[in-house]
């Protein structure tokens, strides 16, 4: 197979390609380099997913900071609380994974059908880089538009309060007719 994929996936393109092109390696060295390619793909697609469950986080906490309901509100924070550290954890896997990635590739010779064959098909991973660094840029900017939301709800609340305690009729009713008598302390049992 020379560059030609057909229904192939592309790490068996990969493999095909490295193995009937590439004599100089052994297939130690081969079947490492794409176990390397195999796990990346692998991190950055679940990277992608947990970054679109965010999303989805992101957006039912808008509605719910528009809708005023506190205890969902905390709710969804803890979850996207779990769901970024859970990126972070998966981040630093893939960091030198991608290192290693880039280390294996770097040995291919661009030149022979090989390095055309990983460009064109086994490697989706600049794609996959790609759509990644996307759906970070929107979590950032839905991130932020939340909490100037939750920002601008929180000034909202806060002057309603400030409205009740300045209310007369509410500062009246503490202070009613009854309420300098004290409770009973003694009762007269015997009549």
């Amino acid at each position: 197979m020379t560059g030609t994929i057909g229904k192939e996936t592309g790490t068996e393109a990969f493999v095909s390609t490295a193995a009937s092109t590439l004599t100089d390696i052994d297939p130690e060295e081969l079947r490492q380099r794409v176990a390397v390619l195999k796990r990346f793909r692998t991190l950055l697609s679940q990277q992608r997913d947990r970054f679109r469950a965010y999303l989805e986080v992101l957006d039912k906490q808008k509605d719910l900071i528009e809708e005023g309901s506190p205890e969902e509100l905390l709710a969804h924070v803890d979850l996207e609380e779990k769901i970024v550290a859970d990126i972070f954890s998966i981040q630093k896997v893939i960091n030198p994974l991608e290192d290693m990635y880039h280390a294996s590739l770097s040995g291919f010779d661009r030149s022979r059908d090989f390095g055309r064959a990983v460009s064109r098909s086994a490697d989706d991973v600049p794609g996959l880089k790609s759509a990644l660094e996307d759906l970070k840029k929107e979590a950032v900017l839905r991130s932020t538009r939340n909490k100037e939301l939750l920002s601008r709800r929180m000034a909202e609340l806060r002057a309603e309060i400030k409205t009740l305690r300045s209310n007369p009729y509410a500062a009246s009713a503490k202070r009613s007719s009854f309420s300098g008598i004290g409770s009973a302390s003694l009762i007269d049992i015997n009549g």
